[in-house]
């Protein structure tokens, strides 16, 4: 009964998405330094995070959250990538890693093979790398 109720307010509504996730995780992070350090600014900082959120989700202007989301998106994607990248290369013991002198590409080699010599795919370089 409460499910279905709760599913006819939310009709029509925007809801959640990652930009209402970060300002969650950023709500959550400001409370928890809060514990320790008692700035009110802080506090207020949290307080309008957490209205933020709860607007967003209660929205009927879909496409316009649907706006801010693409552009929160278009600017955290970079640093997502690079993380997971970082992450991969960390847990990645078997290859080494590298990047091209003369484009920049990524490219891995495997571990312990010594000197060789390696041909990148994107600009046709030839190059040697200890791996």
């Amino acid at each position: 009964m409460i499910r279905r109720a709760l599913t006819q307010f939310m009709a029509g509504r925007y809801g959640g998405d990652q930009l209402n996730m970060f300002l969650i995780v950023v709500y959550v992070i400001l409370c928890v330094i809060g514990l320790f350090v008692r700035w009110g600014i802080l506090e207020l900082i949290a307080l309008v995070l957490v209205i933020l959120c709860l607007f967003r989700s209660l929205s009927r202007n879909i496409d316009r959250r649907r706006a801010e989301n693409a552009k929160f998106l278009q600017l955290a994607r970079p640093i997502a990538r690079r993380f997971s990248s970082f992450r991969a290369r960390m847990g990645d013991r078997d290859h080494r890693y590298f990047k091209c002198p003369n484009c920049g590409q990524q490219m891995r080699v495997p571990r312990g093979k010594g000197r060789i010599t390696v041909h990148c795919r994107s600009c046709g370089a030839t190059f040697e790398e200890k791996s």
